[in-house]
Protein backbone atom coordinates (compact mmCIF):
# COMPACT_ATOMS: atom_id res chain seq x y z
CA UNK A 1 0.00 0.00 0.00
CA UNK A 2 1.45 3.44 -0.91
CA UNK A 3 2.36 5.64 2.04
CA UNK A 4 -0.24 8.21 2.95
CA UNK A 5 0.52 11.91 2.55
CA UNK A 6 0.95 14.13 5.59
CA UNK A 7 -2.55 14.64 7.06
CA UNK A 8 -4.26 18.00 6.87
CA UNK A 9 -6.73 16.87 9.54
CA UNK A 10 -5.92 14.58 12.45
CA UNK A 11 -8.46 13.63 15.13
CA UNK A 12 -7.09 11.92 18.25
CA UNK A 13 -9.34 10.19 20.80
CA UNK A 14 -12.31 12.56 20.41
CA UNK A 15 -15.07 12.26 23.00
CA UNK A 16 -18.31 14.20 22.53
CA UNK A 17 -21.10 13.55 25.05
CA UNK A 18 -24.80 14.45 25.13
CA UNK A 19 -26.23 15.38 28.53
CA UNK A 20 -29.87 14.59 29.30
CA UNK A 21 -31.80 14.81 32.57
CA UNK A 22 -31.43 11.06 33.04
CA UNK A 23 -28.02 10.19 31.61
CA UNK A 24 -24.80 11.17 29.88
CA UNK A 25 -24.67 9.61 26.41
CA UNK A 26 -21.22 9.18 24.79
CA UNK A 27 -22.20 9.85 21.17
CA UNK A 28 -18.51 9.84 20.21
CA UNK A 29 -16.40 7.90 22.68
CA UNK A 30 -12.76 7.81 21.64
CA UNK A 31 -12.70 8.34 17.89
CA UNK A 32 -9.65 9.03 15.71
CA UNK A 33 -9.08 9.68 12.02
CA UNK A 34 -6.51 11.02 9.60
CA UNK A 35 -7.34 12.86 6.36
CA UNK A 36 -4.79 13.69 3.68
CA UNK A 37 -4.98 16.22 0.86
CA UNK A 38 -7.18 15.00 -2.05
CA UNK A 39 -8.25 11.94 -0.05
CA UNK A 40 -11.91 10.89 0.24
CA UNK A 41 -12.51 9.32 3.64
CA UNK A 42 -15.81 7.55 4.21
CA UNK A 43 -17.41 7.24 7.66
CA UNK A 44 -20.18 4.63 7.53
CA UNK A 45 -22.68 3.13 9.95
CA UNK A 46 -26.34 3.20 10.87
CA UNK A 47 -28.17 6.22 12.24
CA UNK A 48 -27.20 6.77 15.86
CA UNK A 49 -23.60 5.55 15.51
CA UNK A 50 -22.10 9.04 16.00
CA UNK A 51 -21.14 9.94 12.41
CA UNK A 52 -22.80 13.36 12.28
CA UNK A 53 -21.60 14.18 15.78
CA UNK A 54 -18.02 13.70 14.58
CA UNK A 55 -18.67 16.11 11.70
CA UNK A 56 -20.25 18.77 13.89
CA UNK A 57 -17.50 18.42 16.48
CA UNK A 58 -14.84 19.17 13.85
CA UNK A 59 -16.34 22.59 13.10
CA UNK A 60 -17.66 23.05 16.66
CA UNK A 61 -21.24 23.24 15.40
CA UNK A 62 -22.78 21.63 18.47
CA UNK A 63 -25.42 22.76 20.94
CA UNK A 64 -23.43 23.79 23.99
CA UNK A 65 -26.54 23.61 26.22
CA UNK A 66 -26.62 19.82 26.12
CA UNK A 67 -23.43 18.72 24.34
CA UNK A 68 -19.81 18.87 25.44
CA UNK A 69 -16.55 17.88 23.80
CA UNK A 70 -15.02 16.14 26.79
CA UNK A 71 -11.53 15.50 25.46
CA UNK A 72 -9.38 14.78 22.44
CA UNK A 73 -7.61 16.73 19.72
CA UNK A 74 -8.77 17.97 16.31
CA UNK A 75 -5.58 19.07 14.55
CA UNK A 76 -6.06 21.10 11.37
CA UNK A 77 -2.69 21.81 9.74
CA UNK A 78 -1.23 21.10 13.19
CA UNK A 79 -3.43 23.59 15.08
CA UNK A 80 -5.92 22.18 17.62
CA UNK A 81 -9.39 23.47 16.69
CA UNK A 82 -10.68 22.63 20.18
CA UNK A 83 -8.39 25.28 21.67
CA UNK A 84 -9.60 28.10 19.43
CA UNK A 85 -12.03 30.74 20.66
CA UNK A 86 -15.38 31.15 18.90
CA UNK A 87 -14.14 34.12 16.85
CA UNK A 88 -11.23 32.08 15.50
CA UNK A 89 -13.25 28.91 14.84
CA UNK A 90 -15.77 31.03 12.90
CA UNK A 91 -12.94 32.05 10.57
CA UNK A 92 -12.13 28.38 9.92
CA UNK A 93 -15.76 27.28 9.55
CA UNK A 94 -16.97 27.85 5.99
CA UNK A 95 -13.65 29.21 4.76
CA UNK A 96 -11.11 26.44 5.40
CA UNK A 97 -13.52 23.65 6.37
CA UNK A 98 -16.98 23.57 4.77
CA UNK A 99 -19.92 21.25 5.32
CA UNK A 100 -22.79 20.04 3.15
CA UNK A 101 -25.80 18.91 5.16
CA UNK A 102 -28.21 16.07 4.46
CA UNK A 103 -31.33 18.02 3.54
CA UNK A 104 -30.68 21.11 1.42
CA UNK A 105 -34.25 22.41 1.77
CA UNK A 106 -33.84 22.74 5.54
CA UNK A 107 -30.27 24.06 5.22
CA UNK A 108 -31.07 26.85 2.75
CA UNK A 109 -32.93 29.87 4.10
CA UNK A 110 -36.39 29.94 2.43
CA UNK A 111 -36.78 33.72 2.65
CA UNK A 112 -33.54 34.67 0.88
CA UNK A 113 -32.64 34.26 -2.77
CA UNK A 114 -29.86 31.98 -3.95
CA UNK A 115 -27.82 35.10 -4.74
CA UNK A 116 -28.15 36.38 -1.16
CA UNK A 117 -27.03 33.08 0.34
CA UNK A 118 -23.96 32.55 -1.84
CA UNK A 119 -22.89 36.20 -1.73
CA UNK A 120 -23.14 36.28 2.06
CA UNK A 121 -20.42 33.63 2.35
CA UNK A 122 -18.20 35.48 -0.12
CA UNK A 123 -18.65 38.90 1.47
CA UNK A 124 -18.03 37.65 5.03
CA UNK A 125 -15.20 35.19 4.39
CA UNK A 126 -13.53 36.54 1.26
CA UNK A 127 -14.30 40.23 1.95
CA UNK A 128 -15.49 40.81 -1.61
CA UNK A 129 -17.66 43.80 -2.48
CA UNK A 130 -21.21 43.14 -3.65
CA UNK A 131 -20.43 43.31 -7.38
CA UNK A 132 -17.45 40.97 -7.14
CA UNK A 133 -19.43 38.57 -4.96
CA UNK A 134 -22.28 38.46 -7.50
CA UNK A 135 -19.84 37.69 -10.32
CA UNK A 136 -18.20 34.94 -8.29
CA UNK A 137 -21.62 33.51 -7.32
CA UNK A 138 -22.56 33.14 -11.00
CA UNK A 139 -19.24 31.37 -11.64
CA UNK A 140 -19.89 28.98 -8.75
CA UNK A 141 -23.39 28.10 -9.96
CA UNK A 142 -21.96 27.47 -13.40
CA UNK A 143 -19.20 25.33 -11.87
CA UNK A 144 -21.71 23.05 -10.12
CA UNK A 145 -23.70 22.58 -13.31
CA UNK A 146 -26.72 24.82 -12.82
CA UNK A 147 -28.03 26.02 -16.21
CA UNK A 148 -28.70 29.75 -16.80
CA UNK A 149 -27.00 30.68 -13.48
CA UNK A 150 -27.77 34.40 -13.88
CA UNK A 151 -31.49 33.59 -13.82
CA UNK A 152 -31.24 31.09 -10.94
CA UNK A 153 -29.56 33.76 -8.79
CA UNK A 154 -32.93 35.45 -8.30
CA UNK A 155 -34.75 32.23 -7.39
CA UNK A 156 -35.76 31.16 -3.90
CA UNK A 157 -34.89 27.62 -2.72
CA UNK A 158 -38.46 26.31 -3.15
CA UNK A 159 -38.27 27.13 -6.86
CA UNK A 160 -35.46 24.62 -7.40
CA UNK A 161 -35.56 20.83 -7.54
CA UNK A 162 -33.86 18.75 -4.82
CA UNK A 163 -30.86 18.13 -7.05
CA UNK A 164 -30.51 21.84 -7.85
CA UNK A 165 -30.82 22.73 -4.16
CA UNK A 166 -28.01 20.33 -3.31
CA UNK A 167 -25.86 21.85 -6.07
CA UNK A 168 -26.47 25.28 -4.53
CA UNK A 169 -25.36 23.89 -1.16
CA UNK A 170 -22.18 22.59 -2.80
CA UNK A 171 -21.62 25.99 -4.44
CA UNK A 172 -21.91 27.71 -1.03
CA UNK A 173 -19.55 25.15 0.53
CA UNK A 174 -16.98 25.72 -2.22
CA UNK A 175 -17.30 29.49 -2.27
CA UNK A 176 -14.06 29.98 -0.33
CA UNK A 177 -12.13 27.05 -1.86
CA UNK A 178 -11.88 25.09 1.42
CA UNK A 179 -9.12 22.62 2.26
CA UNK A 180 -11.71 20.15 3.61
CA UNK A 181 -15.28 19.43 2.56
CA UNK A 182 -17.46 17.49 5.01
CA UNK A 183 -20.45 15.92 3.25
CA UNK A 184 -23.04 14.57 5.70
CA UNK A 185 -25.35 12.21 3.78
CA UNK A 186 -25.29 14.57 0.77
CA UNK A 187 -27.35 12.33 -1.54
CA UNK A 188 -29.91 10.76 0.83
CA UNK A 189 -32.82 12.92 -0.33
CA UNK A 190 -32.00 12.55 -4.04
CA UNK A 191 -33.05 10.00 -6.63
CA UNK A 192 -30.34 7.69 -7.97
CA UNK A 193 -29.76 9.64 -11.20
CA UNK A 194 -29.22 12.95 -9.41
CA UNK A 195 -27.22 11.15 -6.72
CA UNK A 196 -24.73 9.93 -9.34
CA UNK A 197 -24.44 13.43 -10.79
CA UNK A 198 -23.77 15.00 -7.36
CA UNK A 199 -21.12 12.41 -6.49
CA UNK A 200 -19.43 12.87 -9.86
CA UNK A 201 -19.46 16.63 -9.30
CA UNK A 202 -17.83 16.25 -5.87
CA UNK A 203 -15.12 14.08 -7.39
CA UNK A 204 -14.39 16.64 -10.11
CA UNK A 205 -14.24 19.48 -7.60
CA UNK A 206 -11.95 17.51 -5.29
CA UNK A 207 -9.42 17.25 -8.13
CA UNK A 208 -9.90 20.88 -9.14
CA UNK A 209 -9.40 22.33 -5.64
CA UNK A 210 -7.12 19.64 -4.10
CA UNK A 211 -9.64 19.16 -1.29
CA UNK A 212 -9.83 16.42 1.25
CA UNK A 213 -13.38 15.08 1.62
CA UNK A 214 -15.03 13.41 4.60
CA UNK A 215 -18.07 11.58 3.27
CA UNK A 216 -20.56 10.50 5.93
CA UNK A 217 -23.09 7.95 4.74
CA UNK A 218 -24.89 4.69 5.45
CA UNK A 219 -24.82 3.78 1.74
CA UNK A 220 -22.04 1.28 1.10
CA UNK A 221 -22.53 1.62 -2.66
CA UNK A 222 -21.63 5.31 -2.44
CA UNK A 223 -18.56 4.37 -0.38
CA UNK A 224 -17.39 1.89 -3.02
CA UNK A 225 -17.78 4.54 -5.72
CA UNK A 226 -16.17 7.49 -3.94
CA UNK A 227 -13.85 6.62 -1.08
CA UNK A 228 -10.14 5.85 -0.78
CA UNK A 229 -10.29 4.95 2.90
CA UNK A 230 -13.21 3.84 5.12
CA UNK A 231 -13.98 3.98 8.84
CA UNK A 232 -16.90 1.80 10.00
CA UNK A 233 -18.43 3.38 13.09
CA UNK A 234 -20.67 1.79 15.71
CA UNK A 235 -21.74 3.01 19.13
CA UNK A 236 -19.49 6.05 19.04
CA UNK A 237 -16.26 4.26 18.14
CA UNK A 238 -14.50 2.94 15.04
CA UNK A 239 -14.97 -0.83 14.81
CA UNK A 240 -13.04 -1.24 11.57
CA UNK A 241 -10.94 0.93 9.30
CA UNK A 242 -8.86 0.39 6.20
CA UNK A 243 -8.68 1.00 2.48
CA UNK A 244 -11.93 0.67 0.54
CA UNK A 245 -10.55 -2.46 -1.08
CA UNK A 246 -9.75 -4.02 2.33
CA UNK A 247 -13.19 -3.25 3.72
CA UNK A 248 -15.08 -4.67 0.74
CA UNK A 249 -12.87 -7.65 -0.05
CA UNK A 250 -11.83 -8.76 3.44
CA UNK A 251 -14.22 -7.32 6.07
CA UNK A 252 -13.04 -8.43 9.51
CA UNK A 253 -15.77 -7.15 11.86
CA UNK A 254 -19.22 -8.81 12.04
CA UNK A 255 -20.88 -5.39 11.80
CA UNK A 256 -19.04 -4.53 8.59
CA UNK A 257 -19.98 -7.92 7.15
CA UNK A 258 -23.60 -7.22 8.08
CA UNK A 259 -23.58 -3.84 6.33
CA UNK A 260 -22.14 -5.41 3.19
CA UNK A 261 -24.62 -8.30 3.28
CA UNK A 262 -27.48 -5.77 3.30
CA UNK A 263 -26.46 -4.29 -0.08
CA UNK A 264 -28.95 -5.33 -2.81
CA UNK A 265 -27.41 -7.22 -5.74
CA UNK A 266 -28.72 -7.49 -9.29
CA UNK A 267 -26.74 -10.70 -9.81
CA UNK A 268 -28.14 -12.61 -6.81
CA UNK A 269 -31.86 -13.31 -6.46
CA UNK A 270 -33.14 -12.91 -2.90
CA UNK A 271 -36.69 -13.19 -1.58
CA UNK A 272 -35.79 -10.92 1.32
CA UNK A 273 -32.95 -8.46 1.88
CA UNK A 274 -30.66 -9.16 4.80
CA UNK A 275 -30.86 -6.82 7.80
CA UNK A 276 -28.81 -6.77 11.00
CA UNK A 277 -31.11 -7.79 13.87
CA UNK A 278 -31.80 -5.30 16.64
CA UNK A 279 -30.87 -1.64 16.80
CA UNK A 280 -28.02 0.60 17.94
CA UNK A 281 -28.27 0.76 21.75
CA UNK A 282 -27.50 3.79 23.89
CA UNK A 283 -24.40 3.35 26.01
CA UNK A 284 -23.32 4.84 29.31
CA UNK A 285 -19.97 6.56 29.77
CA UNK A 286 -18.40 3.34 31.07
CA UNK A 287 -18.64 0.58 28.47
CA UNK A 288 -17.45 -2.80 29.74
CA UNK A 289 -18.33 -5.00 26.76
CA UNK A 290 -18.13 -5.17 22.99
CA UNK A 291 -20.62 -2.55 21.79
CA UNK A 292 -21.92 -4.83 19.04
CA UNK A 293 -22.30 -7.92 21.26
CA UNK A 294 -26.10 -7.71 21.65
CA UNK A 295 -26.57 -7.92 17.86
CA UNK A 296 -23.70 -10.23 16.97
CA UNK A 297 -24.19 -13.90 16.11
CA UNK A 298 -20.46 -14.53 16.80
CA UNK A 299 -20.45 -13.12 20.35
CA UNK A 300 -18.74 -15.23 23.04
CA UNK A 301 -18.41 -14.77 26.80
CA UNK A 302 -15.36 -12.51 26.49
CA UNK A 303 -17.36 -10.07 24.34
CA UNK A 304 -19.63 -9.36 27.32
CA UNK A 305 -16.78 -9.00 29.80
CA UNK A 306 -14.58 -6.34 28.19
CA UNK A 307 -14.43 -4.03 25.19
CA UNK A 308 -11.91 -5.09 22.54
CA UNK A 309 -9.24 -2.56 21.50
CA UNK A 310 -8.78 -1.36 17.93
CA UNK A 311 -5.81 -3.40 16.69
CA UNK A 312 -4.05 -3.98 13.39
CA UNK A 313 -5.64 -6.85 11.49
CA UNK A 314 -3.49 -6.45 8.40
CA UNK A 315 -1.22 -3.74 7.02
CA UNK A 316 -3.25 -0.52 7.35
CA UNK A 317 -6.40 -2.49 8.21
CA UNK A 318 -7.58 -2.20 11.84
CA UNK A 319 -10.44 -3.95 13.64
CA UNK A 320 -12.10 -3.88 17.08
CA UNK A 321 -13.22 -7.49 17.67
CA UNK A 322 -12.24 -10.35 19.98
CA UNK A 323 -13.04 -12.88 17.23
CA UNK A 324 -11.07 -11.29 14.39
CA UNK A 325 -8.01 -13.45 15.04
CA UNK A 326 -6.13 -10.39 16.35
CA UNK A 327 -7.00 -9.96 20.02
CA UNK A 328 -4.44 -7.30 20.83
CA UNK A 329 -2.96 -9.38 23.66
Amino acid sequence: MPQKEEPILQINDLRTYYHTKRAVIPAVDGFSLSLAKREVLGIVGESGCGKSTVARSIIRLIDATNTTIESGEILFHGSDLLKLGMRDITKVRGKSISMIFQNPLTSLNPVFTIENQICEALIINERLNKKAAQKRAVELLQLVGIPAPENRMKDYPYQLSGGMQQRVMIAIALACKPDILIADEPTTALDVTIQAQVLDLMNQLRAKYDMGIILITHNMGVVAEMCDHVIVMYGGVAVEEGSTQDIFEAPAHPYTRGLLAAIPSISVQKDKLYSIPGYVPRFSTHVAQCRFASRCSCAVEKCWQSEPPLVEYDDGHNVRCWNSGKDGD
